[in-house]
């Protein structure tokens, strides 16, 4: 008998994976996420630079200062590597302005404004190959007078920049009202880009900046005093580690606990998609009556559990290229990315996870065996994708809990919904993937652990009798009530 269902499980296994669209659906899911995450870094390198303007209604300085501040953070970059690069002759005539400076120093202000004068009067191209500076790189300042803005009155000024604005010779222009230190109320962003507001975000924090120290200075607060005051309270962030001592969170410790996350969807993703296939399988066979030449062979019992691990071991193969895929993904990003310890080498590092690996695999299969046994019952019935879409549905709406439920759960890993989820079997898969950050207690592992093989076992016996009666019938598919009689037959 069991050498009858290991035939007919090897028959579904070759079937699958001999065809190249298996293969190829296989390696597409890599390479699109592989290609998606490269788009887009590459698409961010493509945005066109966005140029706008300022018209400052209050005649002073103010837009000097704004802009300064706006590009310190690039002004800081090239201070920085004219200690770096010391022998780059495009940094000669910069090193002379600012003079000799060590490695970490923080520039004065006197150092702050002759770096920006030096950007002004330089070439982008040529910044660009000296440093990543992503505001000049992003955005482009242009002055009112080479955009002939030359109305007598504010109104016609502001009309004419609004043409500008229209026929998208600008992004957007600022205007800066007439007395900032009393009121911000009449300052105004003009653009007509609805969905992009990191230029709007960005001065406005620039602007900030310049308009307390004015407020600060007004009011004769020593600038010690101010700061103190303006000063942020802020957590350190901490954790207890292994041995009880406290530790410092670092950004992969973070990601850490939000990888299994991701697992969570690659796991609903795998067990949704090729419990599927064995719905479809199972139709298409009793369609054309296939099946019936099998059951010559084998008995119902024997085919609907080799079809099982067929597709089984289908879905392994599936699985094993994905996390081959993600070790080879972790392995491969800290040589391109140079070591880097940014959110995606963090992302990457999660993925070296043994733990999270072993039980992705474990809950995939259990999760697979306990839907397949569902699904493979509702192939059974049909005769048509049409008449199993109807009875679909209800399983679909439970699939989806541990889908929409993934965030919360990964914030409360521990709390009660999580864990009244994990002792519900159809979710027990998702949600134990899901609190692996966590963890959960080893206790919990085995309770849920053993009711999920203890409600495999059930659902395989309920679904061996449905198959045995609705693989023949042919017609209009059974009601509930005779599938249920079916249950209680011996």
């Amino acid at each position: 008998m069991a050498n009858k269902t290991l035939l007919v499980a090897q028959r579904e296994f070759v079937e699958n994976v001999r065809t190249k669209t298996f293969w190829i659906g296989i390696l597409i899911v890599p390479l699109l996420i592989g290609a998606s995450i490269g788009a887009t870094a590459l698409l961010q390198k493509l945005k066109e630079t966005q140029r706008y303007t300022v018209l400052d209604l209050g005649g002073g300085d103010l837009l000097a200062r704004a802009e300064r501040e706006f590009r310190s953070g690039d002004a800081r970059a090239l201070f920085a590597l004219t200690a770096k690069m010391q022998n780059a002759p495009e940094l000669a005539s910069l090193r002379e302005r600012v003079g000799a400076t060590g490695e970490g120093a923080e520039p004065t202000g006197e150092q702050m404004v002759a770096v920006y004068e030096w950007m002004q009067k330089q070439d982008p191209e040529v910044l660009g190959r000296l440093a990543d500076l992503q505001t000049s790189k992003r955005y482009a300042f242009v002055h009112t007078d080479e955009l002939r803005v030359d109305a007598a009155d504010v109104d016609g000024r502001i009309q004419q920049l609004n043409q500008r604005v229209s026929k998208g010779e600008l992004f957007a222009y600022f205007v800066f009202g007439a007395d900032p230190e009393a009121s911000t109320a009449d300052f105004r962003y003009v653009s007509n880009n609805l969905t992009d507001g990191d230029l709007r975000s960005a001065y406005e924090n620039a602007l900030t900046r310049i308009v307390q120290k004015e407020r600060i200075a007004k009011a004769g607060i020593p600038p010690k005093i101010a700061e103190h005051i303006q000063q942020r309270v802020e957590f350190a962030k901490k954790q207890v580690d292994a041995s009880g001592a406290i530790a410092d969170v670092k950004s992969e410790n973070v990601i850490d606990k939000w990888a299994p996350v991701g697992f969570v969807y690659f796991l609903w993703m795998a067990i949704f998609s090729i419990a599927n296939l064995l719905l479809t399988n199972t139709i298409e066979e009793k369609g054309n009556r296939t099946i019936e030449v099998l059951l010559s062979s084998v008995s119902p019992g024997q085919l609907m559990k080799g079809k099982i691990w067929g597709i089984a071991a289908t879905g392994l193969t599936i699985v094993g290229t994905w996390v081959a895929f993600g070790l080879l993904a972790a392995w491969l990003a800290p040589q391109l990315m140079g070591g880097g310890s940014g959110m995606l080498s963090a992302l990457f590092t999660a993925l070296r996870n043994t733990g999270y690996l072993l039980a992705f695999v474990f809950y995939f299969l259990a999760g697979y065996l306990l839907y397949a046994a569902v699904l493979v019952a509702i192939g059974s019935v049909c005769n048509t994708l049409k008449e199993a879409q109807n009875l679909m549905q209800p399983v679909m709406m439970l699939l989806m809990v541990p889908l929409l439920s993934m965030v919360f759960v990964a914030q409360e890993p521990n709390g009660l919904v999580a864990k009244a989820m994990s002792f519900f079997p159809l979710f027990t898969p998702f949600t134990m993937m899901n609190r692996a950050g966590g963890p959960p207690a080893t206790w919990e592992y085995v309770a849920t652990s053993a009711l999920l093989l203890g409600t495999i076992w059930v659902t395989m016996k309920a679904a061996g009798k449905v198959f045995r009666v609705g693989v023949l019938m042919t017609g209009n598919p059974p009601k509930l009530r005779e599938i249920f009689g079916w249950l209680r037959e011996k």
